[in-house]
């Protein structure tokens, strides 16, 4: 029973299936949102209301011819695809959506587990990079280096806007810091900039707008996958998806008290709250525009960070008081 239940875990839900099915529904759900906000209509033929147009283009993408430039590494060209999509799915197998035992940890649940998690969602980006590098065009090779310097601007205040909801927790590891917040929802408050900081660095880490430099089209034709097509373009776009959900199912562990109940419940837990984080980041997308790659450091570095180690402050003399 216990290996029916691994397997289940890994492959259905909340496995490789379930972050299939549900991040193409998340794409779905994030261009109907970002169409609706620009008032147009978004996806509409593709099954009922366009609810299969992301996997429409996903088999169109698959069908199409895979071209690997001559000059390219083509070991790193062929494997960075597939290795991408791979870390992703690994880092979604973290999140705490079943009712785990907290006293009994396991492979999926474990003390630490969100450094891993969140060590697993920096992955991508090196991972892009050397994707962009690989292919060796100049277009990709400016967009690669964009998003390194992005990630020196980002990824400090996300780490630190996260470990403020598990220091007052106590604990690093996702279930325990759900449970928390579960048990005491109004301990949710103290964290609302952490969370606000969180969303923001989430969106860079997607190279959504207004962080989409890497893959400008009107400045650097396709940035990083310009040489991307066919089936590599395919598994790098379902890695972004997967890495939108398992991004904010971390936003919603930490910040909105995890997914409490059994499967049937934790499903919908799971459902509403991460919609409401991908809702929260189609709203910064319909509202900005681009901003160059210097504005990205000067916001992370002169205002998301100093706010991040204020939020870590308010939370520290927090926690000494409720002790």
């Amino acid at each position: 029973m216990a290996v029916l239940r691994t397997l289940l875990y890994l492959f259905v839900y909340p496995g490789l299936l379930f972050l299939f099915a549900y991040s193409t529904f998340c794409e779905w759900f994030d261009r109907k949102v970002f169409a609706r906000l620009q008032n147009r209509m978004g996806p509409t033929h593709t099954g009922s209301f366009g609810l299969l147009q992301p996997i429409a283009d996903f088999i169109k993408l698959l069908a199409k011819e895979d071209v690997v430039p001559a000059a390219a590494d083509k070991g790193l060209f062929r494997v960075l695809p597939a290795f991408g999509l791979a870390v992703v799915s690994a880092a979604g197998l973290l999140l705490p959506v079943w009712n785990f035992d907290l006293a009994v940890p396991s492979f999926t649940s474990f003390q630490g587990d969100l450094i891993v998690l969140l060590y697993l969602l920096s992955l991508p980006t090196l991972i892009i990079f050397l994707a962009a590098w690989s292919s060796t065009n100049y277009f990709s090779s400016i967009g690669g280096a964009r998003v390194l310097t992005m990630l020196f601007g980002y990824e400090v205040p996300l780490f630190l806007a996260v470990l403020s909801p598990a220091i007052l927790a106590g604990s690093w590891r996702l279930a325990e810091i759900a449970a928390f917040y579960q048990a005491k929802p109004l301990l949710i408050l103290p964290n609302l900039l952490a969370f606000a900081i969180a969303v923001v660095a989430v969106q860079a880490k997607l190279e959504r707008c207004p962080f989409d430099i890497p893959h400008a089209e009107t400045e650097i034709v396709g940035g990083t996958f310009t040489e991307f097509s066919g089936k590599k373009l395919a598994l790098f776009r379902l890695m972004f998806d997967i890495e939108m959900v398992v991004s904010s199912g971390l936003l919603a562990a930490v910040f909105l008290g995890g997914f409490p109940g059994g499967a049937l419940v934790g499903f919908a837990h799971l459902v509403v709250k991460t919609l409401f984080v991908i809702f929260l980041l189609s709203l910064i997308r319909a509202l900005t525009s681009r901003i160059r790659i210097d504005q990205v450091v000067t916001l992370a570095w002169k205002y998301l960070a100093p706010l991040a180690v204020l939020q870590l402050l308010i939370i520290i003399l927090l926690k000494g008081l409720l002790s």
